[in-house]
């Protein structure tokens, strides 16, 4: 079976696995939708890291502000239920080319920390406007439409925008400017040199990625109900980034394995001890030493192998 066959068989298989899943307890509706749904996330940030060679450090600031302009479109105005889903993503995207044209202009590393210096004081003002944002009390009570109100109801959009997302994503990295932006993160320099605008490309992804970051942030009030400052803070991007890393950060579907694998284990250890920042302290030292092409990395490679001493023989 050729590797496009086994990928079509994994993602068919995946599929109907979710679709059969509302049989399922409450419980593991509510955990396979919170995997989507940071799947999502660090798919979006792997857009521009693992693709683009950015390294967006405070990729969680575009998730918490595209969760919280759902929340206050939906506890603070009267405008229809839906206008929400479609201003927070967009709030995003906003803040994503306010952040891109101070930053992308930067070398790597003052790249990310500025970026990280942008994000924490969105972090800030929302952590302390408490008469707007609700300080760090957070907006609990979220009333969200319907028909997506119930746990299946809730799972199933969940399923149907992540699906949506990754489809655009996935034909995002494999159009014209994917290519590009691929050419962008192995030598900009070249791309420079044949009149590629590197600037104009790399402050576009940083839009898309901070757009499908807001998707992800309206799914999660969906899912929970609630907003908090927390989503917003330093420690969350440094989770989703693990993700991407645990995955594999040159494969598309390694961001969400990763997320998987991050959720899942948060949540079995969580019922042991409360102590989760030194567990995923632990697992980034492992993946530095052991796994720094991602558990894909390691699959891609072996397949290779496979191939090259078939090819021998």
């Amino acid at each position: 079976m050729t590797p496009g066959k086994k990928t079509a068989l994994a993602l068919a298989t995946l599929a109907v696995f979710l679709l059969l899943a509302p049989v399922l307890p409450r419980y593991y509706l509510y955990l396979l939708s919170l995997i989507l749904t940071t799947g999502l996330l660090a798919t979006s940030l792997n857009l521009v890291l693992g693709f683009g060679g950015m390294y967006q450090f405070h990729h969680a600031v575009f998730y918490g502000v595209g969760a919280y302009c759902l929340a206050l479109v939906l506890t603070k105005t009267g405008w229809p239920t839906w206008t929400g889903y479609l201003a927070a993503p967009l709030a995003a995207a906003i803040l994503g080319l306010v952040m891109g044209l101070l930053t992308v202009r930067l070398s790597a590393l003052y790249f990310g920390m500025l970026q990280i210096s942008l994000g924490s004081l969105v972090w800030a003002i929302v952590y302390r406007w408490y008469s707007f944002t609700g300080g760090d009390d957070g907006i609990h009570g979220i009333p969200v439409p319907e028909l997506i109100g119930s746990s299946l109801g809730a799972y199933l959009f969940v399923v149907l925008v992540t699906a949506a997302s990754l489809f655009l994503m996935y034909r995002i990295v494999n159009s014209p400017f994917g290519r590009i932006f691929l050419g962008i993160r192995d030598n900009p320099e070249r791309c420079r040199a044949v009149g590629i605008d590197v600037t104009a490309h790399q402050l576009a992804g940083q839009v898309l990625a901070a757009f499908f970051a807001g998707v992800a942030g309206c799914l999660f009030v969906t899912v929970e109900g609630s907003v908090f400052p927390d989503m917003m803070f330093w420690t969350l991007s440094l989770e989703i980034l693990i993700m991407c890393l645990l995955g594999g950060w040159f494969a598309f579907f390694g961001p969400l394995l990763g997320a998987a694998i991050i959720v899942i284990l948060r949540t079995v250890v969580g019922i042991y001890t409360e102590y989760w920042t030194l567990v995923l302290g632990l697992v980034l030292i492992l993946l530095i030493f052991f796994m720094p092409e991602g558990v894909l990395g390691i699959a891609q490679r072996g397949r290779l192998k496979g191939d090259t001493d078939a090819a021998g023989n």
